[in-house]
């Protein structure tokens, strides 16, 4: 498991490198730049802004001389936006705010996901199956920047049950409608895919013999179809968190949350390279490690697999 996790970091530093790059130029090619605005500024002035934070650099050495304040200093270089503010300030507040939206949806469709899916499964063909197959088809299409905005109409302006946005130091009435929004899609998907897995696992020919010796339904299955039932739930389970922290970026935008979405979101209109840069980075961050995390969790639910 040790080797595990150091050839995965081994081969993630060089993973998160090659986003910087592809990024990094990406960002660089479009059209425009950071102080580009209506009005333009006099030459003198928007060449001593550019001295400033290095942009009359050629590309390769800004690119540089960022990967090294990086990988020395843990440093994302300043805002080109937010005066006075550097990006690791700017993350350091919007972080836990997008990250507590997705924790909680995370929770959400984990708790509510996996055992309708194990009940719809255990109750095949039933009211109980149904409704699950129907949850999960109906909350499938409904993706979380067209859940939000109806969740608004309904239970802010029709009902006026809770608030349309803001954060309110994470205030659960602030947060139920975000989470409703961010965690539904996922839930279906999870509702889904256990169902099936457990299906698949139950009409297998060890499950068949594990009935014919007599053993108990219960026995047959917690100890016998359960875990192998969960393996391709708990593949998705690390993409999905991802996305969750990816996805609550636009709730942020729609809920007005303050999180990192407000600032990507921004960033992005006014060109504010280190800001995007530092949250991109932070995003493939987040994915490698809950790849790994899911693949030590696949090791231990089936400890014949080896890395």
């Amino acid at each position: 498991m040790l080797n595990l996790i150091v050839r995965r970091v081994a081969i993630a530093i060089p993973t998160l490198l090659i986003i910087l790059v592809i990024s990094f130029l990406l960002m660089h090619a479009a059209p425009g730049g950071p102080f580009t605005s209506e009005k333009p500024l006099p030459p003198q002035v928007l060449a001593n802004i550019e001295a400033k934070y290095g942009l009359d650099q050629p590309i390769y050495k800004q690119m540089i001389n960022y990967t090294v304040g990086i990988l020395t200093e843990f440093d994302f270089g300043p805002s080109f936006k937010y005066k006075d503010r550097t990006v690791n300030e700017i993350i350091a507040q919007g972080f836990p705010v997008t990250m507590t939206y997705g924790i909680w949806s995370f929770i959400v469709a984990v708790s509510f996901g996996i055992p309708l899916g194990l009940i719809a499964a255990l109750r095949q063909n039933t009211r109980t199956d149904y409704f699950a197959v129907g949850f999960s088809i109906t909350a499938s299409v409904l993706p979380n920047f067209v859940m939000a905005p109806l969740l608004i109409l309904v239970f802010t302006l029709w009902l006026g049950l809770l608030p349309g946005g803001g954060w309110n130091d994470g205030s659960w009435e602030n947060l139920i409608l975000p989470v409703i929004a961010l965690s539904t899609s996922y839930t279906a998907e999870l509702t889904r895919l256990t169902r099936a897995s457990l299906l698949e696992v139950l009409r297998s020919n060890y499950i068949r013999t594990a009935r014919a010796k007599g053993l108990p339904e219960r026995t047959v299955i917690l100890r016998h179809a359960l875990k192998p039932a969960m393996l391709p739930v708990i593949t998705y389970l690390g993409p999905m968190f991802v996305g969750l922290i990816t996805g609550s970026f636009i709730i942020d935008s729609i809920f007005s949350t303050g999180g990192m979405g407000y600032f990507f979101v921004n960033s992005a209109l006014n060109r504010d390279y280190s800001v995007m840069l530092g949250i991109t980075l932070l995003a493939g961050g987040l994915v490698v490690l809950f790849n790994l995390i899911v693949d030590l969790a696949y090791g231990w639910l089936d400890p014949q697999i080896r890395y």
